[in-house]
């Protein structure tokens, strides 16, 4: 008899860990993402939702430095997905990070913009023409493409040059936002944010090697509030149909999606 009612009792709890994993995968979830992710993962996250009736994909998009802030002043986040690794690896030095969850999700690329109606900037160098006043760029310090287009103007030997013109933006966005809008001659963004501005040209991109690799980590916080279905989304954001939206709004898939302790 006691036997029959062990046995009834572990088949009892081994049916309710996967309704309880189905249950915290259908429920909320909240993801800090990069701003030049928006696009895509507004329609992942809806893709999703779509999969998994119940659930809700809550996003926070902003500046990866300003994120990294929220998140070490204790905001209530599940997923952080940057659009650099560094502030993932401070936050991972914090111990703020699950490092077994880091994933190298996705790259991009860093491109030269201009209004379309501006015919006269042809590359980098002609940043430095009187005709270019002012360059927008996002704010180096919290701004990961601000960080890198410094970085490429510096290799170029153009910084000291263009330092002056530089107006810097709250975050990617805001600089395609001010080349869109006339209120600056160019300005540096990532390849995915200029591709579907139908105000702005591409002028070129910046060499691969004048910068730091631009990789885009993802993984979930230690402390997350449900931490079961940040995995179930971390891991459909690596599935076939997340990798096709990525692919179609111009990211690259990392070369090594393999955790980073």
């Amino acid at each position: 008899m006691i036997a029959g009612l062990f046995v009834c009792f572990m088949a009892v709890a081994i049916g309710i860990f996967p309704l309880r994993s189905a249950a915290q995968a259908n429920s909320e979830i909240t993801v800090s993402a990069a701003i030049s992710l928006k696009d895509s993962l507004d329609e992942i996250g809806g893709l999703y939702e779509k999969a998994h009736p119940g659930a809700k994909i809550s996003f926070n998009y902003g500046g990866s430095g300003t994120l990294q802030r929220q998140i070490e002043q204790g905001a209530p986040v599940d997923i952080f997905f940057s659009a650099a690794e560094r502030q993932m690896d401070d936050l991972q030095a914090k111990g703020l990070v699950d490092g077994g969850t880091r994933r190298d999700m996705l790259r991009n690329q860093l491109v030269l913009i201009a209004p379309v109606s501006n015919t006269t900037i042809h590359n980098f160098q002609d940043l430095t023409n009187s005709e270019i006043k002012v360059l927008a760029l996002g704010e180096p310090a919290t701004v990961p493409a601000g960080m890198y287009a410094r970085q490429t103007l510096e290799h170029l030997g153009l910084l000291a040059a263009v330092e002056r013109k530089a107006v810097l933006a709250k975050d990617v966005r805001a600089v395609l936002t001010y080349v869109e809008t006339g209120n600056a001659d160019a300005g540096i963004v990532y390849q995915t944010d200029a591709q579907g501005a139908e105000k702005v040209r591409i002028v070129t991109i910046a060499p691969a090697d004048s910068h730091d690799p631009i990789v885009y980590p993802a993984a979930i916080l230690k402390g997350a509030k449900n931490s079961s279905g940040a995995a179930w989304f971390l891991a459909f954001l690596s599935s076939a149909d997340a990798r096709g939206v990525f692919l179609k709004h111009g990211f690259l898939a990392a070369e090594n999606q393999a955790g980073k302790n």
